[in-house]
């Protein structure tokens, strides 16, 4: 089993199949949803890595889908990229620019979806819920306040250490593609 999922919703199998074979073989498991209502339970079963979502779907929406999400905390920092190919409609509902998703217009190539998974990534990590200093620790207690602040940045540390080892994946993936 791999460490990294990716859920891919979207109605069309054509596109689910697309996004899995544009993606490293090997470091992702993919799993797919034909609709909103599928979609929305495997993100709060599943809790992929990231999410791929297509903006026109049945029984649930994708715009219905964001609004489950970003209602969420837990769920709002899932790097979420938001498939379409009418942007015109998305718009509609999200104006640009688009702060808790990147965007990816249907029909893209490989290396718009890797740099759509990559702002979606930077995106996410913006907008992560960050646990309050003084509901830590006891008022006053500095001491106690250093050490949690250490304990947060040595975990974005290993955050952008692992983001940095998924982007070298990536990179590779495409230079072998390439070549």
């Amino acid at each position: 089993m791999s460490a990294h999922k990716i859920l891919v919703i979207d109605d069309s199998k054509v596109i689910r199949m697309r996004v899995r074979d544009m993606l490293p073989q090997g470091n992702f498991e993919v799993i797919e949803a034909k609709d909103g209502l599928e979609g929305f339970n495997l993100i709060q079963s599943e809790r992929p890595n990231l999410i791929m979502l297509d903006f026109l779907l049945p029984k649930m929406s994708g715009w219905e889908v964001f609004q489950s999400v970003q209602e969420r905390p837990e769920l709002r920092a899932i790097p979420l990229v938001l498939m379409s190919g009418r942007k015109e409609e998305v718009l509609e509902k999200i104006p640009e620019p688009f702060e808790y998703f990147a965007f990816v217009e249907k029909p893209f190539e490989q290396r718009e979806l890797v740099a759509a998974i990559k702002e979606a990534m930077v995106k996410a990590k913006k907008h992560a819920p960050v646990a309050s200093v003084g509901s830590a620790v006891p008022a006053g207690d500095l001491a106690a306040e250093v050490q949690l602040l250490k304990q947060q940045v040595a975990q974005m540390h290993g955050e952008i250490d692992q983001l940095k080892k998924q982007l070298g994946q990536l990179v590779n993936f495409i230079k072998q593609r390439l070549s």
